[in-house]
């Protein structure tokens, strides 16, 4: 089983990119993208599960940040629009075969596979 992300880079103020998660090896219903900036923890960024098609944002991307699943590609996304310099960080990609609660969607805990991580930088 694997996860790989991709589609980060660098962009200006304002600008947008588009993540993806492709998985190889199983199907999930839940996915989850986290972040992590330098010197600080991870953190929850956005979540959606199939059934549903339930979703969950992180207060500082509402609005700005849309997931996606597409299921036949066994992929998700992460559309990143409106983009400021504090969302640079490296971006991973979680997924799990159960079908989590809105309440458990923000825990790193409840994802069993992870993928490597791709670096967004928003530079002012």
């Amino acid at each position: 089983v694997q996860l790989q992300a991709s589609g980060g880079g660098l962009v200006q103020a304002g600008g947008s990119l588009r993540l993806s998660c492709a998985a190889s090896g199983r199907t999930f219903s839940t996915y989850g993208w986290f972040r992590q900036a330098p010197g600080k923890e991870r953190e929850f960024v956005a979540g959606f599960r199939w059934s549903g098609s339930t979703t969950r944002y992180s207060d500082s991307v509402k609005g700005r940040f849309t997931i996606s699943r597409d299921r036949a590609n066994n992929a998700a996304f992460l559309q990143m629009n409106s983009l400021k310099p504090e969302d640079t960080a490296v971006y991973y990609c979680a997924a799990d075969s159960g079908g989590l609660i809105w309440s458990s969607m923000d825990r790193q805990n409840a994802y069993a596979y992870w993928g490597q991580g791709t670096q967004v930088t928003v530079s002012s």
